[in-house]
């Protein structure tokens, strides 16, 4: 009977348009990024929860404007005039929030991009109100930007998602520990994330295939640890 191990391959993931798979939880985000054309005044913030797939369709656009992706966290003053020279995806914009530095940096850079006539795809985890901004003028244009939000996943996208997991991680799952693990784990990308990672390591230290009876035993394992946490909490 053959078997499938797990080596301890680089995790790379796929970022390309077709590796995106579309449910209606995520469809209208799909939809706009294909369509920026459509983006009130040039300009779309991408909201969803770590691993909900803003940073893959960040990467989709880039690809087809030809956009620069950076981190908000990297932005300067004096970077902005070089910066508006293309359109731009700014990623995780609520991490500047209190940063009055960054902030005003963001708050330049979105001024001249418009004046440039420069497309915006911002991208964060929640909307402009609860990031807790120190600047009243970029709150308030922040707050004006047109949003899609990047849903919890529905049974169909939480399927998928594992399988993409795996995938960028070159796993190769028996065909029934996916569905197994699906109807199992909290519906969330980062149950996902956290279930894939540790069948990963899991398996690499045991040198054993990921077979629906040790991705039973490695969850079992994760619910016991993730009770010991909380009762320690308590």
């Amino acid at each position: 009977m053959s078997t499938q191990l797990s080596f301890d391959l680089p995790s790379r993931a796929a970022l390309g348009r077709n590796d995106f798979f579309i449910s209606p939880s995520n469809a209208l985000a799909v939809a706009l990024i294909d369509t920026p054309e459509t983006w009130n005044n040039g300009k779309l913030l991408l909201i969803g929860l770590k691993g909900a797939g803003k940073t893959h369709l960040a990467h989709v656009w880039a690809a087809q404007s030809g956009a620069r992706i950076i981190a908000a966290n990297t932005l300067t003053e004096d970077d902005v005039p070089n910066l508006v020279q293309t359109h731009l995806v700014i990623e995780d914009v609520d991490n500047i929030a209190g940063d009055r530095k960054l902030e005003t940096a963001l708050f330049h850079l979105h001024n001249l991009a418009q004046a440039e006539g420069r497309a915006l795809l911002l991208t964060a985890k929640s909307q402009p109100h609860l990031w807790g901004l120190c600047l009243p003028d970029l709150a308030s244009r922040l707050q004006a930007v047109q949003s899609a939000t990047l849903e919890a996943p529905d049974d169909t996208l939480l399927t998928a998602l594992l399988m993409k997991l795996f995938a960028d991680r070159q796993l190769n799952p028996t065909p029934e520990v996916i569905p197994f693990l699906a109807l199992r784990i909290d519906r969330s990308f980062a149950a996902a994330q956290q279930i894939v990672e540790a069948l990963d390591k899991a398996a690499l230290d045991a040198g054993r295939a990921i077979t629906r009876a040790f991705a039973s035993a490695a969850l079992d394992k994760i619910t016991d640890v993730s009770a010991h946490s909380d009762m320690s909490h308590e």
